[in-house]
């Protein structure tokens, strides 16, 4: 089997492990689950982060160069195979753009966009639960509720940072850590769409003006070929009336 088949096969899958693996996340997060309710949930939390773990094992297997292909992927290793940055799993939830992209706009701005805003929202709600999961139960933490965990996101994402609310627990800060880079490239994604849209408008715009120029000069061309033929038109009527 390829690599492109397997992705294939496991697009849609994995797609429906992540939306699993957010609602009992959020659940057992939000909820505080306890007893049975809270086992459930973390048996499915498991079982979809086995999936993923699974599916990085399967990748790297038909990877056609496995050390370059390693290494580019030690951020995958590292949520599947490193405990204390389980909360950073989440991230494998980014696997839900794939279906964004079969309605976005066919212009590449078009996916740059849906993308840019899909991963903003995705990635504010999920740090905000990560954030509440580690800091929640721990001495001296300031965020202790959802609302306080998504407005830190909120603020950290945007790199404005108010420093009323701000990570204790040393997975609470590796969580920051990764949401202010996170906030870094999702600004320069957005920075480089709106440059690039201004570029495109101003290349228009010349053109546009080179080409009603271009028109106007075809257009004064013409006149004076017209008044040129007058003029030899008029000048050989004289010749012949002289003669």
């Amino acid at each position: 089997m390829s690599a492109a088949r397997w992705h294939r096969i496991t697009e849609w899958p994995l797609t429906v492990a992540a939306l699993v693996f957010l609602g009992f996340y959020a659940w057992s997060v939000l909820g505080d689950l306890q007893g049975r309710a809270g086992q459930l949930a973390e048996t499915v939390i498991t079982i979809t982060w086995a999936l993923f773990a699974v599916d990085y094992v399967v990748r790297l297997i038909l990877a056609d160069h496995r050390l370059r292909w390693f290494g580019r992927h030690l951020l995958d290793l590292a949520i599947v195979a490193l405990p204390i940055l389980r909360p950073l799993r989440l991230v494998r939830l980014l696997t839900l753009l794939a279906v964004f992209q079969r309605v976005a706009g066919r212009t590449l701005r078009g996916q740059v966009v849906l993308y840019t805003a899909v991963s903003t929202v995705l990635l504010v709600f999920v740090s905000a639960l990560a954030m509440l999961d580690a800091e929640r139960h721990d001495p001296g933490a300031s965020i202790t509720t959802f609302g306080d965990a998504l407005w830190w996101a909120c603020t950290t994402i945007t790199t404005v940072g108010y420093g009323d609310r701000f990570p204790v627990s040393f997975t609470g800060r590796c969580i920051a850590v990764a949401l202010m880079l996170g906030g870094i490239a999702l600004l320069g994604t957005i920075t480089a769409t709106i440059a690039s849209w201004l570029v495109e408008r101003i290349a228009d715009q010349q053109e546009e003006s080179q080409a009603a120029t271009r028109n106007q000069v075809a257009e004064l061309s013409r006149q004076v070929h017209h008044l040129h033929q007058l003029l030899l038109s008029d000048t050989n009527r004289r010749t012949i009336d002289q003669n």
